[in-house]
C-alpha cells in the first residue's frame, strides 16, 4: 500500500539544505523600508481623465514627435478651440528646449 506523503510533519530547516552563498533574508539585512511616494493629489483640478478616439494616423503623427505627445494634441486642439472663438493662439513655451 502506497503510504501518503502530504501527511508527514514538515522538517526543520537542516543545516545542509542551507546555502551558504546565498544565506536567508533578516531584517537587520533588509533595512527599513522605503516607501514611494507617488504624485499626490492635484492642489487645482485643472484637467479631467478622459477617453478620445484618434484615427491611427494622427495618433502615430504626435506619437513619432516623442515624449509629450498628449500635451502636443492638448495643444493642438486649444488652438482650433481659440480660432473658433476668434482669440489669437497664444504659444506655449515647449519645456525641452
Amino acid at each position: 500500500m502506497k503510504r501518503a506523503i502530504t501527511l508527514k510533519p514538515r522538517k526543520g530547516i537542516s543545516t545542509k539544505s542551507l546555502d551558504r552563498d546565498n544565506p536567508l533574508w533578516t531584517e537587520a539585512m533588509l533595512g527599513p523600508p522605503h516607501f514611494r511616494r507617488g504624485r499626490g493629489p492635484q492642489r487645482a483640478p485643472l484637467k479631467v481623465a478622459t477617453t478620445i478616439r484618434l484615427d491611427r494616423d494622427v495618433l502615430e503623427f504626435f506619437q513619432s514627435q516623442g515624449a509629450g505627445y498628449q500635451t502636443r494634441i492638448n495643444e493642438a486642439l486649444r488652438g482650433v478651440m481659440k480660432r473658433a472663438r476668434g482669440d489669437s493662439p497664444v504659444r506655449r513655451r515647449s519645456r525641452r528646449s
